[in-house]
């Protein structure tokens, strides 16, 4: 076989547990047709590790094509698109602000500072385990048929509901209910905020879960959380549950297979 060079990455897997996984990461110019010997070190191993390959150039390109997939899947974060929904006024924008500045340790916008949101606001932060980007759209009744246009892509509905203003629950409910019907949503885990608990006169999340009473909430991985978007409570809380239910939700692959991604590692 006429011999050629081929420039590619070798992804050595040395060690594998249930509990990690070690890699070697080689670059060198292989040699198809002939043995090439590639040697690399890595942190916590006693010795390093050598090995000799032998290519063909379609195995070469096939070997690198299954080298990159497991590299990306083990060290690249996957990106999680996150609804934030709810009537005008429920503090949707506000608890963005708060949820950048605890993840991204810098100050929001502060409240007084905040206007109503006209179309949409995004807002992007990393976890251990994933990005996450959010899509706060308005709330007022005007702008919620531009809501269905975000379903599609969406892996998750954060739904805000002001728990300080009992006036506004029939609307929070109405419109709740009208996207959890919605097929474009199937299987999207859905977490219910109860804001504003910083506010005197502000009902409970289970005394909120008892006012819903949403039949559509057996189709799909739901939380209550009692939140405020003021002084940060019980947010965290409530994104780690919303991440942990998209990395393992059925939705997530459904989106995974009609971006392409299935099947490249």
């Amino acid at each position: 076989m006429p011999s050629s060079k081929i420039h590619t990455m070798l992804v050595l897997v040395v060690h594998m547990s249930a509990s990690f996984v070690m890699l070697v990461v080689a670059s060198n110019s292989l040699s198809v047709g002939r043995g090439a010997s590639i040697k690399g070190k890595c942190t916590g191993c006693r010795s390093s590790v050598k090995a000799t390959v032998y290519w063909s150039a379609e195995r070469a390109r096939a070997m690198f094509s299954l080298a990159y997939g497991l590299w990306k899947y083990i060290f690249n974060k996957t990106e999680f698109h996150v609804l934030i929904l709810g009537v005008d006024k429920a503090g949707k924008t506000t608890l963005l602000e708060k949820i950048k500045s605890i993840y991204l340790k810098e100050e929001g916008l502060t409240p007084d500072r905040i206007v109503p949101t006209v179309g949409l606001n995004i807002g992007r932060i990393e976890d251990a385990n994933a990005k996450l980007v959010f899509w706060d759209l308005g709330g007022q009744v005007g702008l919620r048929t531009i809501w269905e246009k975000y379903y599609q892509e969406a892996h998750a509905i954060i739904y805000v509901i002001d728990a300080a203003a009992a006036s506004s629950f029939e609307d929070a409910k109405s419109a709740l209910e009208k996207v959890l019907r919605h097929e474009d949503l199937k299987g999207a885990p859905l977490l219910i905020f109860a804001n504003k608990q910083d506010l005197p006169g502000v009902i409970t999340d289970e005394e909120l879960a008892r006012y819903l009473q949403l039949k559509e909430l057996d189709e799909r991985p739901y939380k209550f959380q009692a939140v405020s978007a003021y002084d940060g409570r019980g947010i965290k809380s409530g994104i780690d549950w919303v991440v942990e239910q998209m990395e393992r939700s059925k939705r997530t692959e459904v989106l995974r297979a009609r971006a392409g991604l299935t099947g490249q590692i």
